[in-house]
């Protein structure tokens, strides 16, 4: 992305999102603030933003009283190989892209091990990875060691607690692996990391931020 480029990036997602001020809430808790303002027209997000990160947007601003904190936002753009890094942290005020990683996938969304996403599920026992927006929850350490709970904030995804998806670091997800393979391992519908990345992305992400992920049409 060019100079250029970043700049028309960060001024659409500034005007779309706005800039609000985190407030201290648990995420779980409905946040009694408004949600962030669209002031520009559908057609100018979409020719500025990359697709994915367009609706993540407007997907903050659909669901803005229950996202804490709006200073940053996590994309996973499905419509990508699991070769390539496609799990990214954007800034909304500057429009930077502060990190990018590669991530799982469900074996259940993808059966034959191609490293692309042919469906999503939110079923029990689907081992598939679910479209849509969730809610970073809390912390905790489970088999995968250091871990963030996900909430589930539309109807295709939310099951995410019940299914525990999760964000955990894992040995089969790895810059080499991608490399040598072309696409890194699958999850069982969680977004697993390299392990390097893992606690990078537990805190930059935190508790009551969103994290979006789905198929640019």
């Amino acid at each position: 992305m060019n100079i250029d480029r970043r700049h028309m990036l960060a001024g659409a997602i500034m005007l779309t999102a706005g800039a609000s001020a985190p407030l201290l809430a648990r995420p779980r808790q409905v946040v009694a603030a408004p949600p962030p303002q669209n002031l520009l027209p559908a057609e100018y997000r979409k020719a500025e933003m990359p697709p994915m990160v367009a609706e993540a947007l407007e997907s903050l601003e659909k669901h803005g009283r229950r996202v804490v904190h709006r200073d940053r936002i996590g994309v996973v753009d499905f419509t990508k190989n699991s070769g390539e890094r496609r799990f990214q942290i954007v800034n909304v005020e500057s429009g930077e892209i502060e990190h990018e990683w590669h991530t799982s996938h469900g074996r259940g969304s993808d059966p034959s091990d191609t490293g692309m996403v042919q469906r999503f599920s939110n079923v029990p026992e689907s081992n598939a990875s679910s479209r849509g927006a969730y809610l970073t929850a809390n912390e905790y350490y489970g088999k995968h060691g250091r871990s963030r709970r996900l909430i589930g904030l539309d109807p295709e995804n939310n099951l995410a607690l019940d299914r525990a998806i999760v964000l955990h670091g894992a040995d089969y997800v790895s810059e080499a692996m991608a490399r040598d393979s072309g696409r890194v391992g699958r999850s069982l519908g969680c977004f697993a990391v390299a392990q390097d990345v893992r606690d990078t992305m537990i805190e930059t992400l935190g508790e009551g931020r969103l994290l979006f992920c789905g198929k640019a049409a």
